[in-house]
């Protein structure tokens, strides 16, 4: 084995120290992305050189590998893992070997970070390397929506959260210091989506729709107990009003009968007034007329007496 090895290395032009130390990064990182660093380019064009010659190495411990030629990463599987996209292997089934496990705030910014990169996916949102750009802010409000869960406070705990997503080489951090920052952005890696399979993605994504959707029923029930509490208080006001209009009828009714009694009174008074005036009206005409007919019937007896006293008068002195 070792003989076959060292005549491919000569073929490259390679020593098995550039061997060892390209096996050493996979096995220990677990994955090798070109535009990681100027390491891991170099790294990677050594891979693409001795592809067969280490993909037949590491099948021996069967380690599986997943190369994604379009964005140039390469990446380790250890014995009997599921693979998103890869046939599973049977003879490894069960296995444990090489594996590390993730806590629950990684395991829970990994489902975070899937669903974000599916989201700009479909809204194609992608740049040429396949990755994807999100907001800190945009980051948290996921995880409270999708998993009712917050990024860790204190900035130790989450430096080191994130510094382990980077090793994986799942997300793109340019200054660890700003991680408190929330307009600050990060650049989600495409090899997230072979973390996390889209039936886990869906199952996710459904559990946040009923959620959603039992969020709806309860404010709609809300709302209804609501919609109730105001019909009921119209239904009062509405026989308060009822009420009031019953005794604003009964009310008019009694004034209307007190109305057409004071009218009627008026009335007998107007037509008293009117029979008072018109009698006060005759007398004085009457009393006009008896004292012309008494003056006219006075009048000539006046004349009579003083053509009498006239002729009784004696003869003037001058003989007139």
């Amino acid at each position: 084995m070792l003989q076959i090895i060292e005549k491919e290395l000569e073929k490259e032009g390679l020593s098995q120290r550039d061997f060892s130390e390209l096996l050493v990064r996979l096995l220990d990182y677990g994955v090798v992305c070109r535009d990681e660093s100027q390491i891991e380019q170099q790294l990677y064009d050594r891979y693409l050189r001795l592809e067969e010659l280490i993909g037949d190495y590491l099948s021996l411990l069967g380690i599986r590998i997943q190369h994604d030629r379009r964005f140039q990463f390469v990446r380790l599987y250890p014995p009997g893992a599921q693979v998103p996209g890869m046939v599973d292997d049977p003879q490894n089934s069960g296995a444990q070997a090489f594996r590390s496990r993730l806590n629950q705030n990684e395991v829970a910014l990994i489902l975070v970070l899937r669903a974000q990169y599916d989201k700009a996916l479909r809204e194609g949102m992608v740049d040429e390397q396949g990755c994807v750009m999100v907001s800190l802010e945009a980051l948290s409000i996921a995880m409270k929506n999708l998993l009712k869960r917050t990024l860790p406070e204190n900035l130790t705990e989450r430096k080191a959260l994130f510094r382990r997503l980077k090793q994986l080489r799942l997300v793109q951090i340019a200054n660890e210091d700003t991680l408190t920052d929330g307009d600050m952005w990060l650049r989600v890696r495409p090899m997230i989506m072979s973390y996390v399979s889209d039936q886990v993605l869906s199952e996710l994504m459904e559990d946040e729709q009923q959620e959603n959707a039992d969020a709806a029923e309860q404010l709609t029930a809300s709302a209804a107990g609501e919609t109730a509490e105001n019909a009921s208080a119209d239904d009062s006001d509405e026989s308060l009003q009822a009420a009031a209009e019953e005794a604003a009828e009964k009310t008019e009714g009694v004034f209307e009968g007190a109305a057409e009694e004071v009218t009627d009174e008026a009335a007998d008074d107007s037509v008293a007034t009117e029979d008072t005036v018109s009698t006060v009206a005759e007398e004085p005409a009457a009393t006009a007329e008896e004292s012309t007919a008494t003056a006219a019937e006075q009048a000539p007896e006046e004349t009579e007496e003083q053509a009498a006293d006239s002729k009784k008068q004696p003869a003037s002195l001058f003989g007139e």
